[in-house]
């Protein structure tokens, strides 16, 4: 089969595509035919060595994609033969990513993918679905899943709504009955952002965003999903609700964060930080099911008119790929791994 690896951490150039033999599964494993493998920034930071990939003597990267299941191990359904699924954390704690023809993950990160949904979509869930999930979920006074109506009542804002994870927010939390409002730096950004779902648009880089955000909401917001923390976090304060929380994913620009320790505790407000390797095995699986439920309710497409253009790139290109990433490419970047 041919895959993609690197031996060493460094820029895109590291990545090498090779043949390699047909991994076999073990046992409460599966093996999967990838069609699509979906690329996020995580994975460009672990080849770079910014992000921790394991001691392996080469990995193959990417956590996320979408295909078929082509094996099964010991202990699994062989009745998953054949079934479409997408895949999420893939390469996390292991050398088998999704940039491959093939790739063997445990069973349990292989994921059913709902009939009516496209393979494209499948490859976009993954990291920005499960992190805009547990953005969603950690509220004190805020429901621990998702599903329709889970948020009525409440205000969710995205920052960076024309971003991967923005996007899934956005269409989860409207989804789940919220009013979404999502902040941006410019008008394509605006219309991606309003294509995904927002019900409001704020540019931060004109007038009085946090007017503008309280006039959508006087009584502040309920949750604020956070991309920018170090950028955004006077805003946030601004606008954010007593008991409200901040969920920060990221913290994009590398701007040091000034914590005024007594505003936040006149708010009682709760930062919570956020990320998919220690959020713990429940905290994934509750994610998981709700994010099927909503695919399966048509509710996460991909596409430029829903608000995620997507860039595609060939098995080969994997490194072109990852510059895309690298250089802040709108949208999501996908490998077409097999025609």
């Amino acid at each position: 089969m041919k895959a993609v690896i690197h031996r060493r951490n460094g820029g895109p150039e590291v990545l090498e595509l090779v043949d390699r033999d047909l991994p076999s599964p073990g046992p409460g494993e599966v093996r999967v035919r990838v069609a699509v493998s979906g690329v996020n920034p995580t994975d460009v930071q672990a080849r770079s060595g910014v992000a921790r990939a394991g001691n392996f003597p080469e990995i193959t990267p990417h956590h996320d994609g979408a295909g078929t299941v082509d094996a099964v191990g010991a202990g699994v359904d062989p009745g998953r033969v054949g079934r479409r699924v997408w895949l999420f954390m893939a390469a996390a704690g292991r050398p088998t990513g999704t940039a491959a023809e093939f790739t063997v993950v445990p069973a349990e990160r292989a994921v059913p993918l709902p009939d009516g949904a496209g393979l494209d979509v499948g490859a976009a869930l993954g990291v920005p679905a499960l992190t805009a999930h547990r953005a969603l979920t950690v509220a004190e006074d805020g429901p621990r899943r998702l599903r329709p109506g889970a948020l009525r009542d409440r205000v969710v804002l995205a920052a960076g709504g024309a971003g991967a994870v923005g996007h899934a927010v956005i269409q989860l939390a409207r989804w789940a009955g919220a009013t979404v409002i999502s902040t941006v730096s410019g008008p394509e950004k605006a219309r991606l952002a309003g294509a995904a779902g927002a019900h409001h648009v704020v540019n931060y880089r004109e007038g009085d965003p946090a007017g503008a955000i309280r006039d959508i909401a006087p009584d502040g917001v309920d949750v604020i999903t956070e991309v920018a923390l170090g950028a955004n976090l006077e805003l946030d304060l601004a606008v954010l609700r007593p008991r409200g929380t901040i969920s920060t994913y990221a913290n994009d620009g590398g701007r040091p964060v000034d914590l005024d320790v007594r505003r936040n505790m006149v708010l009682n407000a709760r930062l919570q930080f956020l990320v998919l390797y220690t959020a713990g095995p429940r905290v994934l699986a509750a994610a998981v099911e709700d994010v099927t439920a909503a695919v399966a309710d048509g509710a996460l497409p991909v596409g430029e008119e829903h608000g995620l253009p997507l860039s595609r790139f060939p098995l080969d290109r994997t490194a072109d790929a990852h510059r895309a990433v690298e250089g802040g490419a709108v949208g999501k970047i996908l490998i077409d791994v097999t025609a």
